[in-house]
C-alpha cells in the first residue's frame, strides 16, 4: 500500500509538448525527499521475495527510478540506452512512437538465462518502451518477474500493450484514468 500522496507532486502542464497534451511532470516528486524516498521503497517492497538479480531501466528516467529499486532490492543495473551510447557489443531493438520509431539497446553481456528481471521506468503511456525493453529481455534467455512504474496512463489502455509480450505483473504507483 502506498505511504505519500504521490498525485500531491505531480504538476500538469497543459499543451506541452504540444496543443492538446496535459504533460504529467514528475520532477516536484523526485525533489521532494519524502516522496522519492516513498516511490522508490513502494515499488521495492512490493517486489521483494521475487527473486530479483537485475533491474533494466529505459533511458534517461527509468534511470532515475531503476537504479534506486535495484540498490534496495539488492540487484545490479541494466540500462537500456539509445543507439550509439553503449561502448560494448548491444542487443537493439526498435520500437514505435507516436511520430516515428525510435530503438533501446543494451550490452549483451548485461544479463543471462540465470537473470530475473524487473523492468521499471517513471511512466507508462501507449507500452512501446516497455515492449522494445520486454524484446530485449529475451533476446538474452533472462526471465522477467514484473513491472513497476511511478505514473501509468491507463487511458492509453498501456496494459494491453504488455499483455501481448508478457504475462507478469504491472505495478504502478499513480494510475492516471
Amino acid at each position: 500500500m502506498a505511504r505519500f500522496d504521490y498525485e500531491n507532486y505531480v504538476v500538469d502542464i497543459p499543451d506541452y509538448p504540444e496543443p492538446g497534451v496535459v504533460f504529467k511532470d514528475i520532477t516536484p516528486l523526485l525533489a521532494h525527499p519524502k516522496g522519492f524516498a516513498s516511490a522508490i521503497d513502494d515499488i521495492s517492497d512490493h517486489f521483494v521475495g521475487k527473486g530479483i538479480t537485475k533491474v533494466i531501466g529505459a533511458e534517461a528516467r527509468g534511470f532515475m527510478i531503476g537504479s534506486p529499486v535495484a540498490h534496495r532490492l539488492s540487484a545490479g543495473f541494466v540500462p537500456a540506452r539509445k543507439p550509439g551510447k553503449l561502448p560494448r557489443e548491444t542487443y537493439s531493438q526498435s520500437y514505435e512512437l507516436e511520430y516515428g520509431t525510435d530503438s533501446l539497446e543494451i550490452h549483451r553481456d548485461a544479463l543471462s538465462s540465470d537473470d530475473v528481471v524487473l523492468i521499471v521506468d517513471d511512466l507508462i503511456a501507449t507500452g512501446g518502451t516497455v515492449e522494445a525493453t520486454v524484446k530485449l529481455v529475451e533476446q538474452t534467455g533472462a526471465k522477467i518477474a514484473g513491472f513497476a512504474f511511478l505514473m501509468e496512463l491507463a487511458f492509453l489502455n498501456p496494459r494491453e500493450v504488455i499483455a501481448k509480450v508478457s504475462d507478469e505483473e504491472v505495478y504502478s504507483l499513480i494510475k492516471v484514468h
